[in-house]
C-alpha cells in the first residue's frame, strides 16, 4: 500500500530538479500525477518515466493556461498540488532588470497564486486536500544578491499562513516546505561550484540537501501523517537556518 494510494496531484514546476523528484515519489506513494512545466518537451520525457504521469507545457505566469491544465487533470477529481515552479535570478538589486524581476514575480507569485484559485474548487468538492507550496531557508537569513527571490519566498511563507486558514474550514491544508541548498539545474544557474561549497560548509550536518529528501517532506505533508498539519513551513535543510550565515 502506498501512502498516496488513488490520489491525484497537480505538480507545477515538474520537469526537472525537485519538482520532478516529487512527482516520481508520489507516483511511486501510488498517486496519479500531473507534471506541468514551460518546458514542454522536458516535462513530456520526465512524464513518460512516470507511470500513469501526464504532461502539460504550461506557463505558470498564463492564469487562463493554469485554469485550462488544472481543469483537464482535475475533472475526475484532485487531492493534491504542489506550487513548485520558479524562476531563478541572484544579482545586486541595483543591477537587476525589470523585465526579470517581473518575470521571477510572474512565476513566483503569480503563478502559484493561479495554480491555488484553480485547484480550490476541485479540493473543496473533493471534501479537502493538500497544497504543499516550495519556500526557501532564504526567508531565514540574507542571502548575496537574493533579494528579489527571497522577497519572493516570504510572500509564499505568509500566503501559505492566510490560505491555511482560509482553506481550512474546507478540509484543504496548506503548508509549506523550505529546502535548504539542493543541487539542481536551476540552482546551478545560479550557484558555482564555490558557491555549493560554502553551502554545504555553513550546515551542521556538513551536508547538501537531496530533492529525494525534499520529496520525501512532500509525502508526508500530502499523506494521512500531514492531516493535522496546517500553515506550517517545514524547513529540510541540514540545519542551515538554525546556525545561520557563518
Amino acid at each position: 500500500m502506498g501512502k498516496l494510494d488513488g490520489r491525484r496531484a497537480f505538480i507545477t514546476g515538474a520537469g526537472g530538479g525537485i519538482g520532478a523528484a516529487i512527482a516520481r515519489l508520489f507516483a511511486q506513494e501510488g498517486a496519479l500525477v500531473a507534471l506541468a512545466d514551460i518546458n514542454g518537451p522536458l516535462v513530456a520525457e520526465t512524464a513518460a518515466g512516470i507511470a500513469g504521469g501526464r504532461a502539460f507545457t504550461v506557463d505558470v505566469s498564463d492564469r487562463a493556461a493554469v485554469h485550462a491544465a488544472v481543469d483537464d487533470f482535475a475533472g475526475e477529481g484532485l487531492d493534491i498540488l504542489v506550487n513548485n515552479a520558479v524562476a531563478f535570478h541572484y544579482a545586486p538589486l541595483t543591477e537587476m532588470p525589470e523585465d526579470i524581476i517581473d518575470r521571477m514575480l510572474d512565476v513566483g507569485i503569480k503563478g502559484t497564486f493561479w495554480a491555488t484559485q484553480a485547484a480550490t474548487p476541485h479540493l473543496v468538492r473533493r471534501g479537502g486536500g493538500s497544497i504543499i507550496n516550495l519556500s526557501s531557508v532564504a526567508v531565514s537569513f540574507a542571502i548575496k544578491h537574493a533579494a528579489v527571490y527571497a522577497s519572493i519566498k516570504g510572500a509564499i511563507d505568509t500566503f501559505t499562513r492566510q490560505q491555511a486558514v482560509e482553506l481550512g474550514v474546507h478540509g484543504v491544508r496548506v503548508n509549506a516546505l523550505a529546502p535548504g541548498a539542493v543541487e539542481t539545474p536551476g540552482a546551478g544557474s545560479v550557484i558555482d561550484a564555490e558557491g555549493w561549497e560554502k553551502r554545504r560548509a555553513m550546515t551542521p550536518l556538513g551536508r547538501l540537501v537531496t530533492d529525494r529528501e525534499v520529496a520525501e517532506a512532500a509525502v508526508f505533508l500530502a499523506a494521512d501523517s500531514g492531516a493535522s498539519i496546517a500553515g506550517v513551513t517545514l524547513k529540510i535543510d541540514a540545519g542551515i537556518t538554525i546556525a545561520g550565515p557563518r
